[in-house]
């Protein structure tokens, strides 16, 4: 039935029945209790302290003579032959595996043909192999010239003289990484987008101009994260110099250990901490290489280290202030 004209409209009042829900509105809302998880962290902290204490407590390790060891002159020395080894090795790399993955992509039977050879021998030989072939490679030709195929040559040098322990180790590690190279870069070409290289042909531009300002660059966000873990595998094969006569950082212990066999252990632990700093320093250059060139690709760019820190200092300050309040 309507109301008459004039009448003036009133709330009902409140019930007691809608108290307990406001009541439950207002009280705030609990995360899910996760026993399992608790008691898996506790078990993993508890397995992490025994290994530290393991670790720092048995004589075995000598952690004193780790300490004498650790910047000896000896040592610092193979550091730097490792340090270059591993980036003339990681620069002719890349750009040897550039140019077999831009081969591979040819419409060259002859280049696809080559590349894919070279880079099937070179992933199929272990590279102690490759460098210990080398190594021995003026045994198989003492001079090499440049001429004309069954004709005159133009001139010719010593073999010997040339490769020297730095260039055989150099030249043995790029063959290898060239050929690994080539598939990690073969892969990113291959990640862009098809409408990417049809819109550049529509725009008239250049093959090369295509490649390094289009392609190559939109490439890199796949390319790097597997071809870092190429570079860190290169870092521990530079150990393998050892083998051609190359004192590198690995080849420096040896050496020491078998001067001083009672610090084997320490050395090893030496050679195996300035093994995890190299790594871990490539990584970090890796995170902030692929936080760079992830702009434009995702919506925001990952947190950095001390970004994540201040976040989790700001997110505990307002817990401890919440827990304080109730």
């Amino acid at each position: 039935m309507s109301e008459p004209p004039g009448a003036t409209a009133t709330l009902a009042p409140t019930s007691a029945a809608d108290e307990p829900s406001k009541t439950l509105t207002a009280q705030r809302v609990l995360p899910l209790r996760r026993p399992g998880r608790w008691i898996a962290t506790a078990v993993v902290l508890v397995l992490v302290a025994q290994f530290v204490h393991g670790l720092v407590t048995n004589p075995f390790y000598q952690w004193d003579r780790w300490g004498y060891w650790f910047l000896r002159p000896t040592i610092l020395d193979g550091l730097v032959i490792t340090l270059e080894v591993t980036a003339y090795s990681a620069v002719l790399g890349l750009l040897g595996g550039i140019l077999l993955a831009l081969a591979r992509l040819s419409r060259s039977p002859v280049l696809r043909a080559v590349s894919w050879t070279y880079i099937w021998a070179l992933r199929s030989v272990p590279l102690i192999v490759v460098l210990i072939f080398l190594y021995n490679f003026s045994a198989l030709y003492k001079t090499l010239s440049v001429g004309i195929p069954f004709g005159p040559s133009f001139f010719s040098f010593d073999e010997s003289r040339l490769a020297t322990d730095m260039v055989v180790a150099v030249v043995g590690l790029s063959l290898n990484e060239a050929a690994y190279a080539a598939e990690v870069v073969r892969g990113g070409i291959l990640s862009v987008d098809q409408g990417q290289h049809e819109a550049a042909a529509a725009l008239g531009l250049p093959k090369s101009y295509q490649f390094r300002k289009i392609v190559f660059p939109q490439a890199l966000r796949s390319i790097i994260p597997n071809y870092v873990n190429q570079l860190i595998g290169l870092i521990k094969g530079t150990s393998l110099v050892f083998y051609v006569s190359l004192l590198d950082l690995f080849g420096s212990a040896q050496t020491m250990g078998s001067t001083y066999p009672g610090d084997i252990v320490p050395l090893l632990l030496v050679v195996t901490v300035w093994y995890l700093i190299l790594t871990s320093v490539v990584s970090v250059i890796q995170f902030y290489v692929e936080r760079h060139y992830a702009r434009g690709a995702t919506r925001s760019l990952p947190p950095t280290p001390l970004q994540k820190l201040r976040t989790g200092l700001t997110d505990l300050r307002a817990r401890i202030r919440r827990e304080a309040a109730v």
